[in-house]
């Protein structure tokens, strides 16, 4: 970890000047800005810093504000949630577990943050219980809204909250899903939840745990949409300074080893739980609160890099053809950080129809539809987002009748068989 020797930007929640560097990853384009032929030929493509930092106050890790919101949540967004099958899955377990664990019924409201195509919605639609998404791009809350979600098309924040509650939705439920990592003012974001939460109500926050980052050294997970790298011990920092406190914490396997953290208002009933308490001891057992816990991870990710291009280099020198699956935010900066390209390898595979067609920002690999694999009959399929592997691998098992072998990058290049994994 070092210290920065340019312009000092300030912690993004608590305002403390950010010396220490977690994380530079140079200039890097936007990860979910996924490019036409014709933007491709025109090479106006734009890249920006990539460089994240601690704080040594809250310990809140931070990418720099390079990108304005509006520049990256704009309405050719490309993410759409229901295209991931294991996704759904979680979602609707989510809200069967929610709707008995509060006995949620048809006078409760749920709201969600961050609704995206109604994914999680639509299933406490199926229960008869009330919903409203609150979704920024206009092109995945159209989907919702096709498809019997209320949706309300609006960045969240304290204002947007104190609007939504002022005409009466106030919440039983609110469900904010990989999205607390999204916002540059996180202050304001989650200030915009005590405003519409009930004064009993629950709120449930899903974000991929820093610790896992670190110790597994998923760096791809860092790209500009994600402005915060979260602990505990941080987001505890920002609820407490917002009237909120969290009461209990789920591990979960999404996204690489995630948190669902429970919160609720300062004065609520709700009863911490000895899990709480357990993950608070872990992150301190891991030196989270002191900037030591942040050192020495700039090495360990250049060493994954150097042997992912090992990897590329002996395979194109054996003559092997390589392609990819997963055209995947994580997997663009994988990709970019290792500066490959199209000539390393020769398509990705993606099932997103809005990003068939495409090229992946950077490395401007042309995204093809899984069928594609049959013409192109790849001898190693690069799995890049690694947290659905399985499901990948399951729905592209077809390679292996002509040899195909799948392999992962992260946080070692290797071939893998099917297992049960994230």
């Amino acid at each position: 970890m070092t210290t920065s020797s340019q312009t000092t930007p300030n912690c993004r929640f608590c305002a403390t000047p950010l010396t220490h560097t977690f994380l530079d990853l140079g200039k890097q384009p936007l990860a979910n800005s996924y490019l036409t032929a014709a933007e491709l030929a025109a090479g106006t493509e734009r890249s920006y810093p990539l460089h994240v930092r601690v704080c040594r106050s809250c310990f809140l890790v931070q990418a720099d504000d390079a990108v304005p919101a509006d520049h990256i949540f704009d309405a050719d967004y490309a993410y759409f949630s229901s295209y991931s099958t294991s996704w759904v899955a979680h979602a609707k377990r989510y809200a069967a577990a929610m709707a008995e664990r509060f006995d949620l019924g048809p006078e409760s409201l749920v709201v969600e943050v961050a609704s995206n195509d109604g994914y999680l919605l639509k299933h406490f639609v199926e229960m008869d219980v009330p919903v409203l998404g609150v979704e920024p791009t206009a092109n995945t809350a159209q989907a919702a809204i096709a498809a019997g979600v209320r949706t309300e098309v609006a960045f969240f924040g304290e204002q947007t909250g104190a609007v939504l509650a002022a005409r009466g939705d106030r919440a039983d439920l609110m469900a904010a899903n990989n999205v607390l990592a999204h916002v540059p003012d996180i202050g304001d974001f989650v200030a915009g939840f005590r405003e519409v939460l009930k004064d009993e109500g629950v709120l449930t926050f899903e974000f991929p745990h820093l610790l896992n980052l670190i110790e597994k050294v998923q760096f791809d997970t860092i790209y500009h949409e994600h402005y915060s790298y979260l602990s505990l011990l941080a987001v505890e920092q920002v609820l407490r300074a917002n009237g909120l406190r969290p009461f209990d914490v789920e591990r979960l396997s999404t996204h690489g080893g995630s948190l669902r953290l429970f919160c609720c208002h300062m004065g609520s009933g709700h009863e911490e739980t000895d899990a709480l308490v357990a993950l608070r001891a872990e992150e301190h057992a891991a030196h989270l609160d002191r900037l030591e816990g942040y050192a020495g991870f700039a090495p360990r990710v250049a060493a994954v890099r150097d042997s992912f291009r090992a990897f590329l280099a002996a395979e194109k020198a054996a003559g092997r053809t390589i392609c990819a699956y997963g055209a995947a935010a994580k997997g663009n900066t994988f990709l970019n950080y290792c500066g490959t390209t199209s000539a390393d390898i020769e398509a990705v595979f993606d099932a997103s129809l809005a990003k068939q067609g495409r090229y992946l920002p950077g490395s401007h690999l042309p995204i093809l539809a899984p069928a594609a694999a049959d013409e192109l009959r790849p001898d190693d399929l690069i799995i890049l987002p690694w947290n659905l592997k399985d499901e990948i691998m399951g729905q592209m098992a077809r390679i292996k009748g002509w040899g195909g072998r799948f392999v992962t990058a992260s946080p070692e290049t290797k071939v893998v068989e099917n297992e049960k994994g994230d």
